[in-house]
This record gives structure tokens, sequence and C-alpha cells, in this order.
């Protein structure tokens, strides 16, 4: 069983920047995709971001893409995504998830077998 815990979220001002982490307890952490998602108010789930096992494959939701950066740890079982130039639509609560496949199929398709509790972020003046 693979439990995961998200942190870093806040409030921020528009072109801020915000850092969330996705800490994972499993020994076997490096053998997940991991993937970050978000869901604002009235809005479906969003594959936001996604990195393979070992961390050589990123994918990014065009809304996102040139702004965020996914990266991964394994030693420490964590996956970080470094937010900056936010924006309000950026306002959401941010999920990361663990699953297989690839990670394009894992953002599109917002699967994964492993979720954790969320954190919200909210970017306003």
């Amino acid at each position: 069983q693979l439990q995961l815990v998200e942190s870093g979220g806040g409030l921020v001002q528009p072109g801020g920047s915000l850092r969330l982490s996705c800490a994972a307890s499993a020994f076997n952490f490096d053998h997940y995709v991991i993937g970050w998602f978000r869901q604002a108010p009235g809005k479906e789930r969003e594959g936001v971001s996604c990195i393979s096992t070992r961390g050589f494959v990123e994918y990014y939701a065009d809304s996102v893409k040139g702004r965020f950066t996914i990266s991964r740890d394994n030693a420490k079982n964590t996956v970080y995504l470094q937010m900056n130039s936010l924006q309000p639509e950026d306002t959401a609560i941010y999920y990361c998830a663990a699953g297989g496949g690839t990670t394009q199929a894992m953002c599109k398709t917002k699967s994964g077998d492993y979720w954790g509790q969320g954190t919200q972020v909210t970017v306003s003046s």
C-alpha cells in the first residue's frame, strides 16, 4: 500500500511561485509513475504533469507548459511540482497520484492507483 501526502500549497499573488511536494511511504516508490492533478470548483479534474519512474520522461498539460516543472527524488520518495508565474486560473486543489503506464496516458486519463488527500493552491491578489 502506497500512501501519498501533499504539502506546499497556500495563498500566493498572481505572478508568484509555489513548490508542491508529494511524499510517499513505500520502499518501491521508484516503481511508480507519479502525476500531479488539480480540480477547481465546478470543473473536471485535470492532469497537470506526470513523471516517469526514474524521472527521464515528463508530461505537461498545455495550460502549464513553460511555467510548471515536475521533478522527483527517489532517494527521498518525493516528487515536486515547481509552479511559477501563477495565475488565478491555477487556483485548485492539487493532488498527487501514483500509477503505471506512460506519463502521457496517466495524465490524460487522470488515472492512478493511489491518491493523496490534496493541497489547496489559491492565486489571488
